[in-house]
Parts: structure tokens; C-alpha cells; sequence
């Protein structure tokens, strides 16, 4: 049995949706595949929030009951996909990793957990998340070494897909909750251009910053996941009717030519891991032609601070309930981000939302001479020790800038870490970001 399911749970997420469509996997034994990881590895790295093996069990074998009788099936069929617990879920606790909300149901499925079951995906468990998605951490280890930090703050999303306890999993990003957990545990995770995916039922933080995204093993995957999630939500202002983004189509094509990357070092640079320093300069000597340096404006070093001032004056409205309620169970990051942005002043939260746009128009003039930015995705492999989840200088950024980015688990470091090579694309173009994704991975992986 374990031979089986280490064969099973080695295959790639778009390979088990063909064969468990045919009928040559069944969505039954996908599913206890998973389950019995997550006895084997759960102990160690706590990924999960919430996990009822019956409920998974019971789904599985509805899905195949309705393959067997010949009903539509979805295009994520019999797919184990594991969900941020800030990801409202009926009747399934939700609890926002804090105490206030322990033992909460929603009433209401949130937009992307409705997209995933109208898919055929079967909700395997909620993931841990630090407390209201933001700094403390919760108790996630790293799958490669627990002495270290898996990230933050969809620390449980990126570690059980790392320890191949699911195929799939959903985030959110609001600084760097995606990109950072990604690279820490080795994954791939991608967060889409603001507004790609509704974000109606989850915890919001900062409405003009939070975003979802997903976590799989290489963009493909990635790519077929966000693609179900995708779409218009009237209850959602951020996103918008628009044709559908064809993610998973142009992941696995071929560029028409060899892509052009701008090599960026953004704010912060200078602080990174020698290692990271040492990789990069191999990359671009590698890339030749096909990468040149792009150095950003210095405008782009007043990012950080424009971002956090909109992140923490949005946190002071968002979590009022939970400042009022509950302050002094609240952890020091998230105490400490509330009371800041209750000092800020409406004239500097408003300056700081227009220079994200100026930042925008920064990047135009790099994005017409490359296909995709390349930068690094943390300062280093993950730190050791559980009391941080790492610095996110090198996604937040992205995140202000509403561009889709994607992180790939190629480099690293000497103590045997991962360690993720970020690429970045114009907003709204995730679909060719993904093309050059796959690209670049495969071209890695041959040299």
C-alpha cells in the first residue's frame, strides 16, 4: 500500500485529473492516498487547522458514484485541494487562526470554495494560517527541516502541498503570504493580478492588497487550479468581467521565440543571502542574450512603507471587532499593526494608494523590453526558528502593484533548503507569465 501511494502522489496534478476523468484512478483512493500522508506526516509539520477523513471520504465516493453513472463531471474531478483556513466553508469550521473565531461555520461557502466543488474538487481539510493572516505564527513546521519557519501566512497551504499531503492547495497574499511560504517549503506558488480571483468569504485585511493565489508543485498545476477560480463576482469590487485567462493552455505551450527576462535586484537587495546574491549572477551569466539588469526607479524604495501604511490603516478598519473584542488575546504583530494604523493620517493612507500607481507606470517601461521580471522571492532559504515567517521585501511589492508573480522551487541552498526564483508579469498578463514559468523551469531543469 505504501508503494502505491508514494506512486500515486508522485504524479502531477494535470496527470491524476486526466486518469481520475477516465477512470483509470479512482477519486476514492486519491483520496486515502492523502489521508494516510497526513497521518504519516502531520504529526511533524501541522499543516492542517481542521481535517475530517470521513468527510473527504464521503466526498471522494460521491464523485466516483457520479462518474460511474455516466453524470458530468467537473475539470477538477476527484481532486484533493486543501483550503486556508480564512476560507469561508459551510458547515466546515473557519476559524481565522485566532481564538475569537474558534469553533465558527460560516453559513456561506466563500466564491472560490463554490468555484472548487462546482469543479468536482474534493475539500480535503483547512490549513493552518498565522493568526488573522498576518505575523504570529502558528504551529506549521518546514517539511524539509522543522527547526525552521514554513512562512506566512498560508504557512499550512504551502507545507502539506511541499509534504505531499495534497496535489493542491488556495492562499491568500496581502504582502507576501504565497510567494514567501512557497519558497520556503519548496513549491510552487502563484498570486494572480489583483482581482483575478473573487475574494468574497475570506478574511479580509486590506481590501486594496489581499489577494488569492495557489500552491502547487510546478506551474502547470498551478495554472489548472487558478484557472477554476477565476472570474466575476458583483460582491467583489476588485474584479472584473473579462474573457477567461486560458491559464493551463498556455502553461503548457511552447513561447513563439526564447523569452527575454529583466534581472531586477528591488529593495532590499543588498541585504539578501550571499547565496542568493551568488545564484542570481549564475542565472544571468546562464541567461545571456535572453536576461539583461533592469535596475527600478528610486521611487520603488518607498514602496514598502507606502504598502504597510495602506496594510495597517486598512487592518485598523477590517479588524476593529477583533481589537475591540478580543485586544489582549491578540498576538503582538497583529496588536502592534492595528494600533499603527490607527494613527495613520487619511491624507497619508490616500498618498500612499496613488503611489502604487505611479509604481505601475514604472514598470511599463521595464515590461516593454522583456517577457517577465526575475527576482528573487525571499532574501534566503528559510530562517531557522518558528517565532518569525521570514521577511517579505521581495513580495510585497508585487503585491502593491497588483502584477500576477509566480515563485519556482530551483535553487538550493547550502543546508539543503529550497529556495525560489519569483518571476513577475504586467497586469493581466498571468496566462503568458505562466507560459514563461514553465519555460523557464524546464530550461533549468535541462541545464
Amino acid at each position: 500500500m505504501a508503494t502505491d501511494r508514494t506512486a500515486l502522489l508522485a504524479l502531477d496534478a494535470v496527470t491524476l485529473r486526466d486518469r481520475l476523468a477516465s477512470g483509470a484512478v479512482r477519486a476514492i483512493d486519491l483520496t486515502e492516498a492523502c489521508l494516510a500522508q497526513i497521518a504519516e506526516r502531520e504529526p511533524d509539520v501541522q499543516a492542517f487547522a481542521w481535517l475530517d477523513p470521513d468527510h473527504a471520504r464521503k466526498q471522494a465516493s460521491a464523485l466516483d458514484e457520479r462518474r460511474i453513472r455516466g453524470q458530468p463531471t467537473g475539470p477538477l474531478h476527484g481532486l484533493p485541494v486543501a483550503l486556508k483556513d480564512i476560507i469561508d466553508t459551510v458547515g466546515i469550521p473557519t476559524q481565522n487562526g485566532t481564538a475569537r473565531d474558534a469553533g465558527r461555520k460560516p453559513m456561506r461557502d466563500a466564491f472560490v470554495t463554490e468555484r472548487l466543488r462546482a469543479a468536482g474538487a474534493v475539500i480535503l481539510g483547512k490549513t493552518v494560517t498565522t493568526e488573522l493572516a498576518f505575523m504570529d505564527a502558528g504551529p506549521t513546521r518546514n517539511p524539509h527541516n522543522p527547526a525552521h519557519t514554513p512562512g506566512g501566512s498560508s504557512s499550512g497551504s504551502a507545507a502539506a502541498v511541499a509534504a505531499a499531503m495534497v496535489p493542491l492547495a488556495v492562499g491568500t497574499q496581502t504582502g507576501g503570504s504565497v510567494i514567501r511560504p512557497a519558497a520556503f517549503c519548496g513549491v510552487t506558488g502563484y498570486k494572480p493580478t489583483f482581482g483575478g480571483i473573487p475574494r468574497r468569504g475570506i478574511l479580509a485585511q486590506s481590501p486594496s492588497l489581499d489577494t488569492v493565489g495557489v500552491f502547487a508543485r510546478t506551474a502547470p498545476e498551478a495554472a489548472m487550479l487558478a484557472e477554476v477560480l477565476f472570474g466575476h463576482d458583483a460582491e467583489d469590487t476588485a474584479t472584473a468581467l473579462a474573457p477567461h485567462p486560458g491559464l493551463l493552455r498556455l502553461a503548457q505551450s511552447a513561447p513563439p521565440l526564447p523569452p527575454v527576462f529583466a534581472i531586477v535586484h528591488p529593495p532590499g537587495w543588498e541585504d539578501a543571502d550571499p547565496q542568493v546574491h551568488a545564484a542570481f549572477d549564475e542565472l544571468a551569466q546562464a541567461l545571456g542574450d535572453q536576461g539583461f539588469i533592469a535596475p527600478l526607479p528610486a521611487l520603488f524604495d518607498r514602496a514598502a512603507a507606502a504598502r504597510e501604511q495602506i496594510n495597517f490603516a486598512e487592518m485598523a478598519r477590517c479588524y476593529y471587532t477583533y481589537a475591540r473584542d478580543a485586544g489582549d488575546t491578540l498576538g503582538p504583530h497583529v496588536r502592534g499593526a492595528i494600533n499603527t494604523g490607527n494613527a495613520i493620517l487619511a491624507r497619508d493612507y490616500l498618498s500612499a494608494l496613488d503611489v502604487g500607481r505611479v509604481l505601475n507606470a514604472g514598470l511599463d517601461e521595464i515590461f516593454d523590453r522583456c517577457d517577465a521580471i526575475l527576482c528573487p522571492a525571499a532574501p534566503g532559504p528559510a530562517p531557522e526558528g518558528l517565532d518569525s515567517t521570514g521577511s517579505a521585501i521581495f513580495n510585497g511589492l508585487w503585491t502593491f502593484c497588483g502584477t500576477p508573480a509566480i515563485t519556482l522551487p530551483v535553487l538550493t541552498a547550502e543546508n539543503g533548503l529550497p529556495m525560489g526564483v519569483q518571476l513577475v508579469a504586467r497586469r493581466g498578463d498571468d496566462a503568458r507569465l505562466m507560459r514563461n514559468a514553465t519555460w523557464l523551469a524546464t530550461w533549468l531543469d535541462a541545464s
